[in-house]
């Protein structure tokens, strides 16, 4: 049997990582700014962490949602402490996308409705629900069908009053920061608009913070720089450091009704000692405060080169604009510098580093890429 042949690999296999490297099996170290695609929140390997996930796995890896589990309950309240979201309650699953899925679910239950307000340019998943309210034609097949989304560009504030004027739509959902679209922010007076607006009409207000939250930005969710709250909000990614596992914070306006979610795996044994340690590992080495200090850092240096179209970003959620083929500027980044990046559209390099990155291997990559510019 064969691999579906559905990604663009590098040939490159990491075999071991510390920290911000990974190694490959000749043991050549590379920087990894790419997080495995944001998902490195603590950095690879870092003892606390595994010896939470080996010890938790020594013990119990896995029991089904019918018995009571007191590490989910755990997690919630270490969640809800360091997030400021205190007396929301928590729905776990494994995915980003499932998480989206349930708070469009929810929303849909709660208000009656069944359309869904999202962005230009968003990306939300690529299950059926979460695809839908994608905008991207090329992953959405005739099955995931739109006949119940409307999209409008992000920070267009006369096309969202329009919209919800209707009294059509159950939910609004919105990135903290759009991450695939190549790190386009909304603004914070848009944020907040919408914030009045959707409360106002009685829209539910979804906060997509699967890359955008857990410290990345320098908050614990991005939007709390505009100073708001969501009615729900996704995260995944961060969450477990690696482990799968996706997260619904659910506002106490929601009631639960037995059966209305559910999830085999979802808050599983391994995946909840996993997100503890993660959470543990932010709150002692200060890692919300560290993305915001070297992000800012970061952010400085390459608005300060001026071959670079944009800069834009928060934190260690950054977006570089050059003017060219980021996927050649990336290969070459890889190969030649040993760096790893992201990538989003034809001409953005992503940065989505561990949030325990230092300035001075920021520097390291500082001094390669304006070597490549050069």
């Amino acid at each position: 049997m064969n691999l579906f042949d559905v990604y663009s690999l590098y040939d490159i296999e990491p075999v071991q990582g510390k920290g911000c490297y990974v190694y490959d099996r000749q043991g050549t170290e590379y920087l990894d700014l790419y997080g495995g695609h944001a998902v490195i929140s603590v950095g690879h390997c870092h003892p606390h962490y595994v010896e939470v996930v080996s010890g938790q796995l020594k013990k119990l890896g896995f029991y089904s949602n019918s018995v009571k589990n007191s590490l989910q309950e755990q997690l919630a309240r270490q969640l809800g402490t360091q997030s400021g979201y205190d007396d929301y309650q928590l729905f776990l699953c494994n995915s980003g996308a499932e998480a989206n899925e349930n708070a469009i679910k929810l929303a849909s239950f709660h208000t009656g409705k069944g359309k869904v307000l999202a962005f230009s340019h968003a990306f939300h998943g690529r299950t059926s629900g979460a695809v839908a309210v994608t905008d991207n034609p090329v992953i959405r097949s005739p099955f995931n069908g739109v006949e119940h989304v409307e999209f409008v560009a992000l920070n267009d504030w006369d096309a969202v009053e329009k919209k919800l004027a209707t009294g059509e739509f159950a939910a609004v959902i919105i990135e903290g920061i759009q991450g695939v679209a190549g790190i386009r922010c909304p603004e914070d007076t848009f944020l907040q608009q919408l914030r009045q607006l959707t409360r106002q009409l009685g829209v539910v207000l979804i906060l997509d913070e699967i890359q955008s939250g857990y410290g990345r930005t320098g908050r614990f969710f991005a939007h709390q720089y505009a100073g708001i709250e969501a009615d729900i909000v996704t995260c995944a990614k961060g969450i477990a450091n690696g482990f799968p596992m996706g997260a619904v914070l659910i506002s106490p306006q929601f009631k639960a009704v037995k059966g209305m979610l559910g999830t085999t795996f979802g808050g599983n044994h391994l995946a909840c000692a996993a997100a503890i340690a993660v959470l543990d590992i932010m709150q002692r080495e200060n890692l919300v405060d560290n993305a915001a200090r070297v992000g800012n850092y970061l952010l400085q240096a390459l608005r300060q080169m001026p071959q670079l179209k944009e800069v834009r970003g928060r934190g260690l959620m950054i977006g570089v604009e050059i003017d060219g083929q980021a996927s050649e500027m990336r290969k070459r980044l890889l190969f030649d510098k040993h760096i790893f990046t992201g990538g989003a559209g034809v001409s953005t390099i992503r940065l989505l580093p561990a949030l325990c990155l230092k300035e001075e291997q920021a520097d390291v990559f500082l001094k390669a890429f304006q070597e490549m510019l050069s």
